[in-house]
């Protein structure tokens, strides 16, 4: 069996918020920005995997959701409790410099982890918690 990684979604509470922060601050790349009836599906790339998109979801439209089971995903998402995500990046500093001259809240600065990368985090406009690292070279 051969698997690939093709979708993966974060939740976000304001779309037009995430969007412009995945695409303007990160620099993704929009694949389908498609409304349908009171659905908006909105996919983005990272330019160097174009065959990987994240959906931006809103708790408020699963449309097999109970209202309570909605209450909840969102009373979550509020709290930065719900999707994180990893990108890989071959600058952490530079990536540090560049997300946090968009004013994006800083959840921590570039730092050298024990398990072998610098990374730096932090939160998108709905509170998800983005981690950006970089591999160091081991050293002995």
């Amino acid at each position: 069996m051969n698997l690939k990684l093709s979708h993966c979604f974060i939740a976000v509470d304001d779309k037009e918020k995430a969007l412009a922060f995945y695409r303007d601050v990160l620099g993704l790349r929009v694949v389908n920005d498609v409304t349908m009836d009171e659905f908006r599906w909105i996919t983005l790339s990272p330019p160097s995997q174009p065959d990987v998109e994240i959906g931006l979801v809103s708790p408020n439209e699963h449309p097999d959701a109970s209202p309570a089971d909605r209450e909840a995903a969102a009373m979550l998402l509020a709290k930065g409790m719900l999707s994180g995500v990893i990108f890989a990046t071959d600058d952490c500093d530079a990536a540090f410099e560049a997300i946090s001259a968009s004013g994006a809240e800083v959840f921590q600065e570039p730092i050298d982890q024990p398990y072998g990368v610098r990374d730096c985090a932090f939160r998108d406009p709905a509170g998800n918690m983005l981690r950006f690292a970089q591999s160091r070279p081991e050293t002995a």
